[in-house]
């Protein structure tokens, strides 16, 4: 069993506004936006509003706060990309599916455990939380894609490791590169599937990115460039794979 270097700890207040952090992009919720379960989570709005996981859900009062301060209701999002099928990214998206029916991506490998409403797969017992069966409308499937943001394409790269169905995601409009990678500290157990030797492979397609932004699930937003690659490299050194 491998954990993350630091353990995930829920210490937030709360208290934070949702934020640019570039060009058509928001963190629009986080331990110390919405929810302290809630892992940090984001909106894209490249022509096509996309949200990018939706946290655990325990307070979806507080997202649509969040998404109206920046002019958005939850019918103007097109489509919810869930990074992996844990409950701190995909709580707050089975309540967003229930209540205003919006479609549901994730990667194939990913799905069932969101579909079955399995607990211990979606990490829901960890947090002491019930996660009930939730339709997936686009099961995505091989090692990338593209997903339709509008100006431009959002492009998912699957980096499977943390979990099997994982993946990451990239805009690059030409002249910046934002990436979303969310849990790829990990941690790393048998029970979520997890795999090291895939992971470590992952990580070496994502610093082949040169992304200038990471927006990490639970470490916030990391830039420029050369903090990426050494943020990465750094949990690859740890683990004894780089």
């Amino acid at each position: 069993m491998i954990a993350a270097k630091d353990a995930i700890e829920f210490t937030g207040h709360e208290d934070m506004k949702p934020f640019k952090i570039a060009e058509g992009v928001y963190q629009v919720g986080g331990p110390d936006m919405t929810a302290p379960e809630d892992c940090c989570f984001f909106l894209v709005d490249l022509g096509r509003p996309v949200l990018i996981d939706a946290g655990a859900g325990a307070d979806p009062r507080k997202l649509l706060r969040n998404l109206e301060e920046l002019g958005y209701s939850p019918g103007d999002i097109k489509l919810i990309v869930l990074t992996h099928c844990h409950i701190d990214h995909v709580g707050g998206a089975a309540f967003l599916v229930e209540k205003y029916g919006l479609p549901l991506a994730i990667h194939a490998l990913d799905a069932s455990p969101i579909e079955d409403g399995d607990t211990r797969r979606t990490a829901a017992n960890w947090y002491g939380m019930d996660f009930a069966p939730t339709r997936v409308k686009f099961h995505l499937e091989g090692e990338s894609g593209d997903i339709e943001g509008g100006a431009s394409p959002i492009r998912w790269i699957h980096t499977p490791g943390h979990t099997p169905g994982s993946i990451s995601l990239l805009i690059d409009n030409g002249m910046l590169k934002v990436l979303f990678g969310q849990d790829i500290h990990g941690p790393f157990y048998a029970s979520f599937g997890s795999d090291i030797d895939a992971w470590s492979e992952s990580m070496r397609k994502l610093l082949e990115l040169e992304a200038d932004i990471l927006c990490e699930g639970h470490f916030g937003i990391i830039r420029p460039a050369s903090e990426v690659r050494a943020y990465i490299e750094g949990y690859l050194r740890d683990y004894g794979k780089l």
